[in-house]
């Protein structure tokens, strides 16, 4: 009887030497990495964000350097050829050219050179006045004028950029035989002119 009960504790003892020990109370389980900001006195400490660049900020990145004017004479009617590039800043003044002619008058046409948004213009002849407000369409509107000997500078003034920027027009100007003196397009923003000079001989 006693080398069973014997047998018994040695088996017991035997046993719970390999038995996991786990779900024992000294059991202290390894922690997660933390990688969350801590709180101190209920305030999160400050992050470094990245800075937000505004579109007015991108534009003056993009548009620093001058576009040289070309002031020689390159043809016979042309004195001073428009800007034209892929991308134009168009909050600025805007060069349309100038050309010389031997044209007793001048008829000028324009339209809105992209989808009708509600684009107004105002027109200047040698700095007067001819036209307050017009409102471009997707037909041509226009004017003639009696060319003086010398300068006649045309203005287009923006007066809006309708629903969508900038203010877009596509205009022609023709000479008193119905010939094409300049045909071209400005991109105007607010404020800001469109100009064309006619230089008669």
């Amino acid at each position: 009887m006693k080398r069973i009960l014997y047998l018994c504790i040695a088996i017991s003892m035997f046993f719970s030497g390999y038995a996991q020990n786990e779900f024992s109370s000294k059991f202290t389980p390894i922690p997660p990495k933390d990688n969350a900001p801590k709180i101190k006195n209920g305030i999160l400490p400050k992050v470094d964000l990245p800075k937000n660049i505004s579109q007015k900020d991108i534009k003056k990145q993009e548009f620093t350097a001058e576009v040289p004017k070309t002031s020689l004479l390159n043809t016979a009617k042309i004195i001073d050829k428009p800007v034209s590039l892929d991308v134009v800043n168009y909050n600025r003044n805007q060069n349309l050219g100038s050309y010389k002619t031997g044209s007793l008058t001048a008829k000028v046409r324009y339209r809105d050179a992209a989808y009708v948004d509600g684009d107004k213009i105002r027109i200047y002849l040698n700095d007067k006045v001819i036209d307050y407000e017009v409102v471009l369409d997707s037909v041509f509107k226009g004017f003639e004028i009696k060319l003086e000997k010398g300068l006649n500078k045309i203005d287009f003034e923006a007066l809006n950029e309708g629903f969508a920027s900038p203010n877009t027009a596509e205009f022609e100007v023709y000479d008193d035989k119905g010939s094409i003196i300049s045909s071209s397009q400005w991109n105007l923003g607010t404020d800001y002119k469109g100009t064309l000079i006619l230089m008669k001989d």
